[in-house]
């Protein structure tokens, strides 16, 4: 009798299990999703696009066109995740590169790491790849200026409500002269209520 309850339990569970139905939609990707409150891809490319575009409406740039007659070459370094969450720094560094790039107004060097396997194929290319096509050793662009910053959050929670603040300090500044050159701030606010 036991052997029987167990299969008939069993049985119910299996077909429980098989009863749920999960539905997925295929959305816009860049349509605004906000599901849990949390950092997303949206608040990283509006924060991206706006701070690169308030970097590049300020004096800084002009005055480095006008003292050199090109425009600067920057590399986006690290930007720090001081949050609450596990956001992806990535993401928002490649939201940030991308804009500059789009705006013409200035160019990107690639990161350290990217660096380090470029100068890798450049070395692999220098033995196994026609002189003709080989690319050279030592003309790489050197960068004018570092962009740096850091995501920190806040928390605020009381029973079912909570507002989540976050704020996104990046710095340009000189690589040559240490001195910064642009300060960006950028706050974002959410009230989540379940």
């Amino acid at each position: 009798m036991s052997r029987i309850l167990i299969a008939v339990f069993s049985l119910f569970l299996f077909l429980t299990a098989c009863s749920t139905t999960r539905e997925v939609k295929r959305i816009d990707a860049g349509s605004q999703t906000d599901l849990s409150g949390r950092w997303n891809d949206t608040d990283s490319r509006l924060v991206a696009t706006e701070m690169v575009n308030d970097g590049l409406s300020r004096i800084w740039l002009t005055n480095f066109v006008e003292q050199n007659g090109k425009k600067p070459v920057i590399i986006v370094g690290l930007v720090k995740n001081k949050t609450h969450e596990l956001i992806s720094a990535e993401t928002f560094i490649k939201d940030i590169e991308r804009e500059f790039v789009n705006s013409g107004k200035v160019s990107i060097v690639q990161g350290a790491e990217a660096r380090d396997e470029l100068r890798s194929e450049r070395a692999d290319q220098q033995e196994f790849a026609s002189a003709e096509t080989a690319k050279k050793w030592g003309k790489e662009k050197g960068a004018d200026f570092i962009l740096q910053g850091v995501i920190n959050s806040l928390v605020d929670k009381e029973g079912d409500d909570k507002v989540v603040f976050y704020q996104v300090d990046l710095e340009l500044t000189d690589l040559e002269t240490n001195e910064k050159v642009w300060l960006g701030n950028k706050k974002i606010k959410k009230f989540i209520t379940n």
